[in-house]
């Protein structure tokens, strides 16, 4: 076989590789492109509204505790950290993390039913942490500054959760870590919201 019989098939070769090479490129844009919408200040809200800045939030008759969480909450939400700085460095789904660090931060730390520290990563097991401390409160329940917010999958949170830091009326305000891949705050009306599960009481 001759040389000018292999350089054809060669080129072929190249021009695939460069075809593979464009599309993966094209993917990892786009990716970024979609992280970077998800973590816009304009991106939708997941109920009620998405607030772009924290409120004010009237701090008489607040106990040191929910006074405590508030400012932790203010200060993650103006500075915040990737997921695995409130998972002891461990890389996942980090939303209950977040609330066991701004709890721990906060000298209110949880105890997680299995393995006793102050992280409970998951959401089932938060539940199951407060349904044992006698702190679970159903939907229907007023919450307060500094109680806890626990959702199931069929809620627009997925399977989540986040802390309430004002309660008015109807509605609440509430701060979250890993929603939009980031800390964001949600305004809303709770009887509103479908798979709403209950609330851990401060």
């Amino acid at each position: 076989m001759s040389t000018r019989e292999l350089t054809p098939r060669r080129g072929g070769a190249v021009a695939r590789s460069l075809a593979a090479v464009a599309v993966v490129t094209a993917l990892a844009i786009l990716g970024a492109v979609g992280v970077l919408w998800w973590q816009r200040d304009d991106a939708p809200a997941l109920a009620g509204e998405r607030l772009t800045s924290f409120p004010a939030v009237d701090r008489n008759g607040l106990d040191d505790t929910q006074i405590r969480i508030l400012d932790v909450l203010r200060q993650e939400f103006a500075d915040p950290g990737e997921g695995p700085k409130y998972a002891e460095g461990v890389d996942e789904a980090w939303c209950a993390d977040f609330v066991s660090w701004v709890m721990r931060e906060a000298g209110r730390p949880l105890a997680n039913p299995n393995s006793g520290s102050w992280r409970i990563p998951g959401v089932y097991t938060l539940t199951d942490y407060y349904r044992a401390e006698g702190r679970f409160e159903a939907p229907g329940y007023r919450a307060k500054t500094g109680d806890v917010v626990l959702y199931a999958d069929s809620s627009p949170f997925n399977q989540h959760t986040n802390i309430v830091i004002a309660a008015e009326a109807d509605t609440i305000t509430t701060v979250g870590g890993n929603e939009f891949g980031g800390i964001t705050i949600h305004r809303y009306v709770p009887a509103d919201v479908n798979g709403l599960v209950g609330y851990g009481r401060l």
